[in-house]
C-alpha cells in the first residue's frame, strides 16, 4: 500500500490488485459474520429482534457497497493514463473505504443507467477478450478493465448499497394507548471517522396521521434526523432538540451504533493491546481481524408538561443520563457498551494477554457456520 499523498497521512491506496481483492474479501468477511453476533446480542438484552433485522439490513448495503468496489478497482491499477485508479481506506481507527469512496459509488450510481446504455454487454466484452488472447496473443488488459467497470455499474443499477446517508423509514411498532409506536432507522457513512453509524430510535406518535404517511410532519422529521446525524454530537442533544421541534412525535430511546474501527495486521496501523493481540495471535489469513464496536443508548424516564404559548401545553421527555459517564461514550447518554468482535486465535491472544483496557469489554467469538458465543 501507499500513501496518497494529498489526503490525510492515515489514508492508504492499495495499489495490489490481489491486496484489493484480499482487503474486500476480508471487510465484506467481517460484514458477513455480524448478523449472527447480532442475533447473540439479543441474548445478552443488547439488542433486540426488531433491531436485529434493521440492523442485518445495513450490514448486506455494505457487503454490497464493498462487492462493488471490488469491481470497479479489479483491474484499475493496471490501466495506464488517466483510467488508473486505486481504493482508498484509512488504515487508522477505521479499517474501512474511506468517504470519499462510498460518495463516489452514490454520484456513479446516478449515471448507472447512461454507462450501462454506452457499453457493450459482458458476453460481447468477453468474446472480444477470447479473441484478443487467441488470435493476437496478448493479455486483454483494457477489455478486462471494460468488463470489470461493466459489472460495477451493473452492480450499482441493481441498487441495495450504502450511501452516504441512508434515509430514515419508519416501521409500525403496534399501538400504546391512542398512540401508534413506530421504529424510525437511518445510518450515515460518517465523514470523519470513516466508519458507517446506524440509529434507531423508538418514537410514540400522536399525530392524527401515521406519521409515514403525514406528508408535512415525515419531510420535517426525517430532514431533522438526518441533519443531527453528526457522531460528534451526543444523544440527548439529538434527542431534546427532536423532541422539542415535533410536539407530537415522543422519543423513547435513541441508540447510536458505531460499527469498527476495524483492525487487521495486513491493512491497518494499530496502537496499544490490540496490536499486540494480532501480532501473537499468528492467526492464518482471513481471521486476523477485530472489530470494534460501540452501543449508545438513550432513554425517557418520564415526561412532563410543559406551557406552549398562552393557552396549550405540550409533553416533553424526561431522558434518563448515566451520571458516571462510564467509558467515555456515555457522555450524554443512559449507557454505552462496548463490544469486541474477532475470531478464535485472536480471543485467545487476547485472553492470554489480558490488558486491563479490554476488561470490560464485552467480546463475540466467531467461528465458521455462524457459530458465535460470547464473554465477559
Amino acid at each position: 500500500m501507499a500513501n496518497t499523498g494529498t489526503l490525510d497521512a492515515d489514508h492508504r491506496r492499495i495499489e495490489d490488485d490481489l491486496e484489493t481483492r484480499s482487503y474486500v474479501a476480508r471487510t465484506a468477511g467481517v460484514m458477513a459474520a455480524l448478523p449472527a453476533v447480532t442475533r447473540e446480542m439479543v441474548r445478552d438484552r443488547l439488542l433486540g429482534d426488531a433491531d436485529v433485522r434493521v440492523i442485518g439490513g445495513y450490514l448486506a448495503a455494505l457487503q454490497a457497497s464493498l462487492a462493488a468496489l471490488g469491481m470497479k478497482y479489479l483491474v484499475a491499477g493496471r490501466i495506464e493514463g488517466p483510467l488508473r485508479s486505486w481504493l482508498t481506506i484509512d488504515t487508522h481507527e477505521s479499517g474501512f473505504p474511506v468517504w470519499q469512496e462510498i460518495a463516489q459509488t452514490a454520484a456513479d450510481a446516478a449515471q448507472a443507467a447512461t454507462e450501462l446504455g454506452r457499453t457493450p454487454p459482458a458476453e460481447t466484452i468477453k468474446d472480444d477478450m477470447i479473441r484478443q488472447i487467441v488470435g493476437d496473443r496478448v493479455l486483454p488488459t483494457r477489455l478486462q478493465y471494460a468488463l470489470s467497470q461493466r459489472y460495477y455499474y451493473e452492480a450499482l443499477a441493481a441498487g441495495g448499497l450504502f450511501w452516504p446517508q441512508m434515509h430514515p423509514q419508519a416501521e409500525g411498532q403496534g399501538q400504546a394507548g391512542s398512540r401508534r409506536r413506530w421504529l424510525i432507522h437511518w445510518a450515515i457513512y460518517d465523514s470523519q471517522l470513516n466508519v458507517p453509524v446506524i440509529y434507531l430510535l423508538d418514537c410514540d406518535d400522536s399525530g392524527r396521521k401515521p406519521l409515514p404517511e403525514d406528508s408535512r410532519r415525515w419531510p420535517e422529521a426525517s430532514a431533522h434526523l438526518l441533519a443531527q446525524s453528526v457522531t460528534a454530537l451526543q444523544l440527548v442533544t439529538i434527542a431534546q432538540g427532536f423532541d422539542r421541534d415535533f410536539d407530537t412525535l415522543h422519543p423513547r430511546r435513541l441508540r447510536r451504533l458505531t460499527l469498527g474501527p476495524i483492525y487487521s495486521r495486513l491493512f491497518t496501523v494499530q496502537e496499544g493491546p490490540i496490536r499486540q493481540v494480532l501480532d501473537d495471535a499468528h492467526a492464518p489469513q482471513g481471521e486476523d481481524w477485530a472489530l470494534a464496536m460501540t452501543i449508545e443508548e438513550l432513554r425517557a424516564g418520564r415526561a412532563v408538561m410543559e406551557a406552549s404559548g398562552l393557552f396549550s401545553v405540550v409533553e416533553r421527555q424526561i431522558f434518563d443520563l448515566d451520571p458516571l459517564n462510564q467509558h467515555g461514550a456515555g457522555q450524554g447518554a443512559t449507557s454505552a457498551a462496548r463490544v469486541l468482535v474477532l475470531p478464535a486465535r485472536p480471543f485467545q491472544a487476547l485472553s492470554e494477554l489480558d490488558p486491563e483496557g479490554f476488561r470490560n469489554v464485552r467480546k463475540y467469538v466467531v467461528a465458521p457456520g455462524d457459530t458465535v458465543r460470547g464473554y465477559a
